[in-house]
């Protein structure tokens, strides 16, 4: 791809960070590369079924036709009439992977982003994915416009996916214009505001349309729904509103100006038609991310914290304010090394300079700043608020940490990402590979805040753990092909978890003489359970010098050690608090490492008087069958310890959403074609934890061999 050198002289007004979200398969990519062919940045469209797009760039992407790592993109967008007639606007676009595996890349883009554009499928309407992203969006307060894409597909239902948005997200989402035709014959829009009629004919890259009259069958539509646009868009406005209760004509420059403000206020999401696979239908979806997105000054300030007195603290949208800037995605780049994304949000940032990363306490230097095109590179010299770069050079720093002036010190709110479900052992297949794999694995966890690495103590494995099958595969495959590490992969493994049900306590001691100096470490624990999803707290109560206050932080740390390698079945501990209350110590033989190893102990003591049990993760999916394979695949999720929640028609199809245990579902893939002759489909997220069945939890705890067995 050819890089065009970008302008570097926009005002922040000009100015749209957004991002494109949606269910796998609801086309943001074919919505991406329709953006970058109409907006000039490509010359030609990408195709996912020819390996062409610009975003999925990645071997692996091209591949499997799938989106697997965000990718930023700068291009620009003129709008010919409106609100800003004339103007060109600076789109710095991202386009974030479908699949939940990949549900990371999502979320940290939805953190630095300040509007989006969520992708629905008009023929299957809101689907699982859809909701997660919607919530992670909702999280951020990040402002949406939806696309109601695939209109030109059988069963395609515009009003329907509207309702199905109102219904499953509980937005506020209305039309803005309306399809001219459907399936086959669906051949442009209707903008209500204007009452315009938008045509894409002959040309088959759409870049070229036609304005024409409302079609004549369309017109008591155009009416009645243009009529509940105005009445929202009032709704949302004082002033507006008056007019409206009067019968006053209101201007559209009126209702664009009010609509604009409603959707940065997350009041309205205005729905458009479209087919991004068709060509049709885009150039309004653009025109409207630049009228009613908000820009960065839209967002006045961002707050954090000060991290020397603790208070909040805000920094202001300005190139002339202090730096505040948070990373947000690392990527490991063959040519240039190790990638850190960067959002600032106000001050600037000088390539060859020196940052202080607030987070870590430490100083970093900038090399080179770059702007990202998907994978290709422009290099320049500085970066401004409200924009988003890459920067090259820094060691240390990773995903949610801040940068800043060092005089002007703030902690930024970070991103918090769910915990992995899904793990499995990995071995190099020769010595040679045995130092490649450790660095290949700190490099990929680096880059993945969902994949974590682990060496089990009991058989000195090297455990490897994600958000699902497909993410590990990826990784494994990875690092074959890009640091070139032959490794040999066990089978999937479920990602269980303990926890106590009721109080208890416990005594550590752990005295040894050996001649001349011996270990002493003495200390009581107490531990009570936490509300589910809570994690871990550790509490110090000791008082009156009982053990000295150096010995308490090792003592936290042969706790949280004990709590990462499990009492019953070798699952690291969860929802439990573990508060140290007493103890003793020898003047001369008490020592760290006693009273690490006394911990352990006495947390080992207390959790088997405290009824342990085994957690399991509880997946979400949502299988979409015909209708004739219904009973059988709702029967097959019955023996999977499986609750149905519901069971719905969706088109010609019959959608299912169960909650099933994770361990039940190793190889469903297979089994749901085998049932449906190939026809059915699954989608399947992580939801919550559940105890295990007691007779299940005792086939667990005596085929896991853990020698930490707990008595009933």
């Amino acid at each position: 791809m050819a890089i065009q050198k970008t302008k570097r002289d926009f005002p922040l007004d000009r100015i749209r960070n957004i991002g494109i979200i949606a269910h796998i398969d609801a086309g943001k990519t074919t919505t991406t590369e329709r953006i970058l062919f109409y907006t000039g940045r490509t010359y030609k469209i990408g195709n996912i079924d020819e390996g062409t797009t610009v975003t999925d760039w990645m071997e692996q992407e091209r591949e499997r036709g799938i989106t697997i790592v965000s990718a930023a993109v700068t291009t620009f967008w003129t709008v010919k009439a409106g609100l800003f007639e004339g103007q060109e606007t600076r789109i710095n676009l991202i386009d974030t992977p479908g699949h939940v595996d990949f549900t990371a890349e999502v979320e940290r883009s939805l953190r630095v982003l300040d509007g989006g554009v969520i992708v629905l499928d008009a023929s299957s309407g809101v689907q699982s994915q859809t909701e997660t992203v919607w919530r992670q969006a909702n999280k951020y307060k990040v402002p949406l416009i939806a696309f109601a894409n695939k209109m030109d597909v059988v069963g395609a239902d515009f009003h329907g996916t509207i309702q199905s948005a109102r219904d499953k997200l509980g937005a506020n989402a209305i039309a803005y214009n309306l399809p001219i035709g459907k399936e086959n014959e669906f051949k442009g829009v209707v903008d209500l505001l204007t009452k315009k009629g938008y045509v894409w004919a002959s040309d088959e890259t759409g870049a070229k349309f036609d304005e024409v009259e409302i079609p004549a069958d369309m017109l008591a539509d155009v009416e009645k729904y243009r009529e509940k646009l105005v009445e929202e868009i009032s709704g949302t406005d004082d002033i507006l509103m008056e007019k409206y209760l009067k019968g006053e004509e209101i201007g559209v420059e009126e209702l664009k100006k009010a609509l604009r403000q409603a959707v940065i206020d997350n009041k309205i999401v205005p729905v458009l038609a479209g087919s991004s696979l068709r060509n049709k239908g885009v150039q309004p979806m653009l025109d409207c991310v630049v009228e009613y997105l908000p820009s960065p000054q839209d967002i006045a300030s961002i707050s954090g914290t000060d991290p020397k007195s603790g208070e909040v603290s805000e920094r202001k949208t300005d190139p002339a304010a202090p730096l505040a800037a948070l990373a947000f995605k690392i990527q490991v780049d063959p040519h240039v090394g190790k990638l850190t994304y960067i959002r600032v949000y106000s001050g600037t940032l000088k390539s060859g300079t020196y940052v202080y990363n607030a987070t870590k306490q430490i100083k970093e230097r900038v090399g080179r700043l770059l702007l990202m095109h998907a994978n290709d590179r422009e290099e320049i010299d500085e970066a401004f608020a409200g924009e988003i770069v890459a920067a090259v050079g820094l060691k240390d720093t990773v995903t949610g940490d801040t940068l800043c002036d060092e005089t002007a010190s703030i902690i930024l709110e970070s991103i918090t990402f769910p915990e992995p479900v899904i793990s499995l052992a990995i071995e190099p297949k020769t010595k040679s590979d045995q130092e490649k794999l450790g660095y290949a694995l700190n490099r990929l966890a680096e880059e993945d805040p969902t994949f974590r690495v682990k060496s089990d103590p009991e058989t000195g494995q090297t455990i490897i753990a994600g958000m699902g099958e497909l993410q590990l595969e990826i990784l494994v495959d990875r690092m074959k092909r890009e640091f070139k590490v032959d490794a040999n992969v066990g089978q999937p493994q479920v990602a269980y978890k303990e926890t106590i049900t009721k109080s208890s306590e416990g005594e550590g001691k752990y005295i040894r003489q050996t001649g001349g100096r011996g270990q002493y470490g003495h200390c009581l624990l107490r531990i009570e359970p936490l509300p589910r999803g809570q994690g871990r707290e550790f509490v110090s109560e000791v008082v009156g010098g009982a053990i000295p206050r150096e010995f308490i932080p090792p003592i936290e740390k042969g706790v949280i050690e004990k709590e990462d390698t499990g009492i019953l079945a070798g699952y690291p501990l969860t929802d439990i608090q573990v508060t140290v209350y007493d103890g003793s110590f020898h003047d001369v033989d008490s020592s760290e490492i006693a009273f690490k190893i006394a911990a352990s102990l006495g947390l080992s003591e207390a959790a088997k008087k405290a009824d342990m049990i085994l957690l399991e993760p509880i997946m979400k999916v949502e299988v979409t069958t015909p209708e004739e394979f219904l009973g059988e695949i709702i029967g097959d999720l019955s023996s999977k310890r499986a609750q149905i929640l519901s069971s719905e028609s969706r088109g010609n199809a019959r959608v299912v959403i169960a909650l099933v245990p994770l361990a039940e579902m190793h190889g469903y893939a297979t089994a749901i074609r085998s049932m449906s002759q190939g026809r059915a489909t699954y989608y399947m997220e992580a939801d919550h934890y559940e105890p295990v069945p007691q007779n299940i939890t005792a086939k667990i705890v005596e085929s896991s061999g853990f020698t930490g067995r707990v008595e009933r």
